[in-house]
């Protein structure tokens, strides 16, 4: 008898990637330190390498650090990076050049959480093809805190508007969960924490039906930003039943004709140093590899 498969698990809807997060920092030196020397990543070796912006590599997505008044995420996001134990350490080791900024870390049960100098939190876990899919290294989901009353509504925003898969789950309190990638999501948690104001930062999606929803957010009036030919900006996610605003982050939205869909990003091995150099060992690959997940 043939094995039944499950079809629609592997269904995405209109979000096919969830490519960066932006967030301006103010000195491209305690921002290399955390990012790429503390949490291990690779700064692009192509694109922004001036002093004006810096984008730091995750598998197939990336950090976005422009240069400016620092920016903060009102929520986290959640990193796999393999090796808890050597994180850990390269995060001891920058901990006394960042000394007097927010930058902390701790080692959580099943996750190394980490503050960088001005405030954004990460969530770093373990590669396990069960919960974040076969990626060794990446970007699963970035979590937002959202008001009570706010996520059921934002559920039916994204379908409705966006035409992106959204679903509502009770996890220590209601959480929308919103399908912008394989593997990737965007979470709104509502949360009693008092949340500061929009300071500007975003996050960018790639998106197959391009004209439909910046139809329907132009007659709502959401379009944010005209960029270009392939790139179109939103801000406020509304309740589509009756306009009540829900929630306020910059989504950068592209085609996938855009020229940049899925450039392929260099991701360094971490642990590979000048005394530990190994021929071949040089990059870190961001997939599992067959024989860490059952096929």
């Amino acid at each position: 008898m043939q094995q039944p498969f499950d079809r629609a698990a592997e269904d995405l809807g209109n979000s096919i990637h969830l490519e960066h997060v932006n967030v301006q920092v103010p000195d491209q030196r305690p921002a290399t330190l955390f990012y790429v020397a503390g949490i291990g990543l690779t700064r692009d070796p192509y694109l922004m390498v001036s002093d004006s912006n810096m984008w730091v590599n995750v598998g197939r997505s990336q950090f976005h650090l422009p240069s400016g008044r620092p920016q903060v995420l009102r929520g986290h996001t959640g990193l796999v990076i393999a090796g808890r134990q050597a994180l850990l350490d390269r995060l001891a080791s920058v901990a006394p050049k960042l000394e007097g900024t927010a930058f902390t870390y701790r080692a959580r049960n099943d996750h190394v959480e980490a503050t960088c100098p001005w405030g954004n939190r990460l969530r770093c876990y373990e590669p396990d093809a069960g919960r974040f899919g076969r990626v060794s290294l990446g970007i699963p989901y970035v979590e937002f805190e959202v008001p009570h009353g706010t996520a059921e509504a934002i559920t039916r925003f994204y379908p409705e508007i966006m035409g992106i898969p959204a679903s509502l789950a009770d996890d220590d309190g209601a959480v929308a969960r919103v399908k912008v990638g394989k593997d990737q999501v965007l979470q709104f948690r509502e949360s009693d924490r008092a949340q500061p104001e929009f300071d500007g930062h975003h996050v960018q999606i790639y998106i197959t039906d391009f004209s439909g929803p910046y139809r329907r957010l132009r007659e709502r009036g959401l379009v944010s930003r005209e960029d270009n030919q392939y790139q179109y900006r939103f801000c406020d996610i509304v309740d589509p039943a009756d306009g009540r605003h829900l929630f306020t982050v910059e989504h950068e939205v592209r085609s996938a004709t855009h020229p940049m869909y899925l450039r392929p990003l260099i991701n360094r091995n971490p642990a590979q140093t000048n005394r530990t150099f190994a021929h071949g060992h040089e990059q870190a690959p961001w997939a599992m590899g067959p024989d860490q997940y059952d096929g």
